[in-house]
C-alpha cells in the first residue's frame, strides 16, 4: 500500500441561499447551506473521473489523509489514496459532510439566520434524499454533472442507493456497503433506546443546549447512545477476540459495580471519545433519518427510474451490492432485498457477501477481498467510460 494522500484541508461552500433555497422532502425550506467538503485526486477535463464517498453515521468530510496535527487519518484512508482501490492517481475523489451534520455542514448547531441562535430542534427533520440534494448542488459548484460512481458504508450506502434512483443518469455506479433499504424493527429500537439516552439526559434541554458551554451539554446520553450502537457494529466473534471476559487491570473481579470487563473499559472510552467530536442533536437527526428511509416503498417508481436510466446517455446505473457475513446489524438479507428490488427493475447489478470478523464495522476494515472486489468494480467503470 502506498504513504497515502498525505496533508488535506477542509472546505466550504454556500450551495444554497435566499435566492436559491433548499426545499426539503418536508417542505420546509433552508435559506442558507453551508457543506464542509475534501477532494482528492484531479478532477480530468471531460469531469467524467468523479467519485462521490457518502459517510455513515458518524462519519464527516476527513475521509483520508492528514489535517495539521493528526495522529491518524481520515476515516476511509485505507481505501482511498494512490494505488488503492479509490485511486487518486486516477479518479477525484470527493467527501463531503452530510446536511444535519456538526463538521462544517449547515445542521442543528448551526445559527439560524432568522434568530441568530442555534437551531437545535428547530432545525427541520431530514430524509436520505434531502442529503442527496445538497452533495449534487456541491458537485454543480466543482463542475461535476455525472459521477463516475457513488460509494457508502452503511447510511452512505442509502445515500448511493436514492441518489442512482432519483437521478439516474447522473451515477454510472451506485456501491451500496453493508447497507439497508428499509430497517428492520430491530434496527429501529436499537436506534429509539440510543434517542432516548440522550433526550433524557438533565442537561440535553430540549436540545438548546449550545450556549451553556461544553460542561452543560448532554455527554453522558450521547455516550451511552455511543456505547450502544457501538455494540451492534461488532461482531460477537470480534468481541469475543478482543475481549473474552478478561478483567481489567486486575487479575480478579472485583465484584463491584465500577468498570472490571475490558469489554467495559472500551465501551467507555468509545463513550468518551465520541462525545469530542460529535454532537447530540446530530445523532438524533442521523439516526430518525435512516428509521424513514424506505426507496423502494413504491415499485413503480423504481422501475421508471432504473428504465429511464437504461435509455439515458450513459445507460444508466451499474450496481455493486455488498455486505459481511459477520455484519448482524444490516445483515447479507438486507443486501440481497437490495439486489433482487434493483434485479427485478431491470438494473444491471452485482452482488457478493464477504467474509470478514468485523461485524457491521467491516466496511471500514481494509479487508483483501473486498478491497479488489471495490477496485475491480471501478475498473469496469473506468473501461467502459474509456470505450
Amino acid at each position: 500500500m502506498s504513504d497515502g494522500i498525505g496533508r488535506v484541508e477542509t472546505q466550504r461552500a454556500v450551495v444554497f441561499d435566499d435566492d436559491r433555497p433548499l426545499v426539503l422532502e418536508s417542505g420546509a425550506r433552508l435559506t442558507h447551506v453551508e457543506v464542509a467538503y475534501e477532494t482528492y485526486g484531479t478532477l480530468a477535463e471531460d469531469g467524467g473521473n468523479a467519485v462521490f464517498v457518502c459517510h455513515a453515521l458518524s462519519g464527516d468530510a476527513h475521509a483520508a489523509g492528514y489535517h495539521d496535527g493528526d495522529r491518524r487519518p481520515g476515516w476511509w484512508d485505507n481505501i482511498v489514496g494512490p494505488g488503492r482501490p479509490l485511486d487518486t492517481d486516477r479518479f477525484f475523489v470527493v467527501c463531503a459532510n452530510v446536511l444535519g451534520g456538526c463538521k462544517g455542514t449547515t445542521g442543528p448547531g448551526s445559527t439560524d439566520l432568522a434568530t441568530g441562535r442555534p437551531y437545535g430542534l428547530r432545525f427541520p427533520l431530514l430524509a436520505v434524499r434531502d442529503l442527496v440534494e445538497t452533495h449534487r448542488a456541491l458537485l454543480r459548484q466543482l463542475g461535476v454533472s455525472r459521477l463516475l460512481a457513488a460509494i457508502g458504508g452503511s447510511l452512505g450506502g442509502m445515500q448511493a442507493l436514492q441518489w442512482s434512483l432519483d437521478h439516474p443518469g447522473e451515477v454510472g455506479g451506485a456501491l451500496v456497503v453493508a447497507s439497508s433499504a428499509r430497517l428492520s424493527a430491530q434496527n429501529i429500537a436499537f436506534s429509539a433506546v440510543a434517542r432516548e439516552a440522550i433526550m433524557r439526559d438533565p442537561d440535553f434541554a430540549g436540545g438548546d443546549y449550545y450556549e451553556a458551554g461544553r460542561a452543560g451539554r448532554p455527554d453522558r446520553g450521547l455516550a451511552l447512545a455511543r456505547m450502544i450502537g457501538h455494540i451492534t457494529y461488532l461482531s460477537e466473534e470480534s468481541m469475543r477476540q478482543k475481549f473474552g471476559r478478561r478483567i481489567q487491570d486486575a487479575v480478579e473481579p472485583r465484584f463491584g459495580f465500577d468498570v472490571d470487563f475490558e469489554v467495559e473499559s472500551y465501551l467507555a472510552h468509545q463513550g468518551q471519545s465520541f462525545v469530542e467530536r460529535f454532537d447530540a442533536n446530530t445523532y438524533l437527526y442521523m439516526t430518525r433519518v435512516m428509521d424513514y428511509f424506505d426507496p423502494f416503498a413504491d415499485p413503480a417508481y423504481v422501475g421508471r427510474q432504473v428504465a429511464a436510466g437504461r435509455a439515458a446517455e450513459g445507460g444508466g446505473t451499474s450496481y455493486l451490492v455488498l455486505s459481511f457475513d459477520s455484519d448482524w446489524r444490516f445483515s447479507t438479507e438486507h443486501a440481497r432485498e437490495i439486489a433482487d428490488v434493483l434485479r427485478g427493475a431491470g438494473a444491471r447489478v452485482t452482488f457478493r457477501e464477504l467474509s470478514a470478523p468485523h461485524g457491521h464495522d467491516s466496511f471500514l476494515f481494509p479487508v483483501p477481498e473486498y478491497h479488489r472486489t471495490v477496485a475491480g468494480f471501478l475498473d469496469r467503470l473506468a473501461a467502459a467510460r474509456a470505450r
